[in-house]
């Protein structure tokens, strides 16, 4: 039984992420478990790349994820179904901020989408197999 299922999302294709939270949010319902929703904004604070974005960029950039994020939820699960959902921004690399998020949440599942395959990608993206190489509770893919 699950108590915790963190659903990852991207936000780069809306029918592919509306499809994988409805699947996180079906198996969190199977257990009454609490569903968690992430996404992760890349981390320009260490590189040379960080002197081009004002100071106020990443404060910014992560209200409107966040809007965006519980716009989607209520859009893809419902409004009452999205009061009951956190919704988590992180910042840094994809799958370490996944797994550090399932950490802290006690996640039993972490649901994430297999994206489009690409030949370099061998049918899972980059972040979708580190998430699963790394994990230590189980994690369901969706195609």
């Amino acid at each position: 039984m699950s108590k915790s299922v963190l659903c990852a999302l991207e936000l780069s294709d809306k029918t592919v992420d509306a499809k994988v939270l409805r699947e996180a949010a079906r198996l969190a319902d199977l257990d009454q478990a609490q569903l968690d929703v992430v996404n992760v904004l890349p981390d320009f604070g260490e590189s040379w790349v960080s002197g081009f974005f004002e100071d106020h960029h990443h404060d910014r950039a992560v209200k409107e994820t966040a809007e965006h994020l519980s716009k989607m939820c209520e859009e893809a699960l419902g409004a009452e179904r999205n009061a009951k959902v956190r919704h988590v921004v992180a910042t840094g690399k994809a799958y370490q901020e996944i797994l550090k998020v399932a950490d802290k949440a006690g996640t039993d599942l972490i649901v994430i989408g297999a994206h489009k395959p690409e030949l370099s990608d061998y049918l899972l993206g980059p972040n979708a197999a580190r998430v699963i190489r790394h994990s230590t509770c189980s994690v369901y893919v969706v195609r």
